[in-house]
């Protein structure tokens, strides 16, 4: 017994003969249905192209537009025709011009043959239906849907607010269960023949027109009434994006497809050359027939759904980029934020870098210029050291900076004086370890010596400007990994923090290190904060510095008088 092909065409009619005359010359008879909207001068070009083929027919011509009832019309008058003209035909495999086989079709034969009463049509209930995209499920069957979803759109969506406001439910024919699925199937003869000459389908078919979408449930809700065993799976390999929206197959996914074992795949690009010279021509050899399980590739399906709707974290796209929260993570690498670490040690930038071997830079947000490391002025990727450039986009710039370095574990510093937007940012990022000794930016102050009135009137700005960015880092919603001492507790005992972040950023193997940077010298540091007590203002951010350090004792003991007696 041979299979019928039927094949609704609408567009690349050049690839839709090519394809009819595989399945012809392979013995199956084709029905082929263009659509009504081609051209008189196309149709009539296209089907003398194949005149030459007694088993290739043409059916009753419909309009076909997406999700319309002329697509089921189109299905229904060539398989009546298929059944009609070819008694020998048992299964009726439905495709479109855009379809192409991808094994050879004696396999598609015999795999038939051996299942002779099973029809292949994916069908499943509205509740068990995860693929649905545009917001209706089982509304599209208890709704009315007169007007085109693409065509009419503002006439669709207020038609079913009007329903839904006015709680209208149509009533489902007796007997029938709403599926839903692919529409392209293969169904048996006694399957098909019971669809289309039942008492019935006049109801069904006066329900079904103003079902949205009715070429995914017309045959698929009554299949289940006459089928004597359904397998509810689909031979035809079909992608769809997560828009809904069909995968297009290309050249570059030749291995893809034959890695499928599916017998048919749609929709391959028209221009596809390699790919129809690759199936057509030379079909691989039927040796090795596995069972087509298209859930071998779902893998790589889902993560190109997956690039396409998060991308790769740290790079933004143009669909994802004015989206707040779709950047799938705003950078693409750890790095370390140091804030108040090279204002308390000397040459703490080269020190950290040798401790750990990553990049470390300056100050990239100081007002004058963003300090790369090594005083370069241009970064990989051609980042600018340009301030202006810099502010246009702090979050932006940030994210560069790591994506373009990515490989290299990134260090910088942070302080009151620098651009203050980014924190905010820096601190949801989980990427991020932010270490901050609060007050030290007082050392610079302390160092400099000059006008006290003029100290002390900075000193309040840097206070008030770190006070605030500590509040963002206190945040609940801060993400980073975040750590703030005092200035007093730091210097107590800085070994033990140190070890502890240069461990996190676990560059090289955690040792203990063997040279630890230098702090500044810190002496009259706690009169110059006095002295600012006195000028009224209060430095509270370094925490409890005495004001005359507390004597150190002295290296031996004093030893106690004594008399010595003669």
């Amino acid at each position: 017994m041979s299979v019928g092909i039927i094949m609704l065409v609408h567009t690349a009619f050049d690839r839709a003969e090519q394809v009819a005359r595989h399945w012809a010359n392979a013995g199956c008879p084709v029905v082929i249905h263009v659509d009504e909207k081609v051209s008189k001068k196309t149709f009539s070009a296209f089907s003398q192209a194949l005149s030459d083929l007694p088993q290739v027919l043409f059916s009753r011509r419909h309009r076909c537009d997406w999700g319309t009832w002329g697509l089921v019309a189109a299905s229904q008058d060539a398989a009546e025709l298929m059944l009609e003209s070819f008694i020998d035909v048992r299964h009726v495999y439905l495709t479109s011009g855009s379809c192409l086989p991808l094994r050879p079709v004696e396999e598609l034969i015999d795999y038939l043959d051996a299942r002779p009463h099973t029809d292949f049509i994916e069908s499943a209930t509205t509740a068990d239906v995860p693929w649905t995209v545009g917001g209706l499920d089982h509304e599209r069957f208890t709704l009315y849907f007169p007007f085109s979803w693409r065509q009419n759109r503002y006439l669709f969506d207020r038609l079913v607010e009007v329903q839904r406001w006015l709680h209208v439910t149509r009533r489902i024919p007796k007997g029938v269960v709403p599926h839903m699925g692919s529409q392209w199937w293969c169904l048996t003869r006694h399957t098909l023949s019971s669809i289309l000459t039942s008492p019935q389908r006049r109801r069904h078919e006066r329900y079904f027109k103003r079902v949205w979408i009715p070429d995914e449930s017309y045959f698929q809700s009554l299949a289940r009434l006459h089928s004597r065993n359904i397998e509810s799976r689909s031979l035809t390999l079909s992608k769809f994006d997560f828009q809904g929206k069909p995968h297009i197959f290309y050249d570059d996914h030749l291995q893809l497809l034959r890695r499928s074992d599916c017998f048919v795949a749609r929709k391959i690009w028209r221009h596809a050359g390699c790919l129809y010279q690759a199936f057509l021509n030379h079909p691989e050899s039927a040796a090795n027939r596995q069972e087509p399980n298209p859930g071998k590739i779902d893998r790589i399906f889902a993560k190109a759904v997956d690039r396409r709707t998060r991308g790769r974290a740290g790079l933004y796209m143009q669909s994802r980029f004015p989206n707040f929260g779709w950047e799938n993570g705003m950078t693409a690498a750890r790095y370390s934020v140091f804030q108040g670490f090279a204002e308390l040690f000397q040459d703490f930038e080269p020190w950290l870098s040798r401790a750990t071997g990553a990049q470390v830079h300056g100050h990239i947000f100081a007002p004058e210029r963003a300090e790369f490391a090594g005083g370069q002025r241009v970064l990989n990727g051609a980042l600018s050291d340009n301030a202006a450039l810099r502010d246009w986009n702090h979050k932006a710039f940030l994210t560069n900076l790591i994506w373009n370095t990515r490989g290299a574990r990134q260090c910088f510093q942070f302080g009151p004086h620098d651009s203050p937007h980014v924190m905010w940012d820096m601190a949801r990022d989980p990427n991020a370890q932010i270490s901050v000794i609060s007050g030290a930016w007082a050392v610079p102050l302390f160092r400099s010596g000059g006008d006290f009135a003029a100290l002390r009137a900075e000193a309040a700005a840097l206070q008030k400007a770190e006070h605030q960015l500590l509040d963002q880092l206190r945040s609940p919603e801060a993400k980073a990994r975040i750590r703030i001492w005092t200035m007093a507790e730091f210097i107590e005992a800085p070994m033990e923090p140190l070890q502890m972040i240069i461990d996190e950023i676990g560059q090289k193997e955690p040792r203990r290190f063997a040279e630890a940077p230098i702090i500044q010298d810190l002496t009259g540091f706690g009169r110059f904060l006095q002295n600012l007590k006195n000028q009224g203002m209060h430095p509270y951010l370094m925490g409890d510095f005495p004001v005359e350090p507390a004597p150190r004792p002295s290296a031996s003991p004093a030893h106690k008088p004594y008399l010595v007696k003669n």
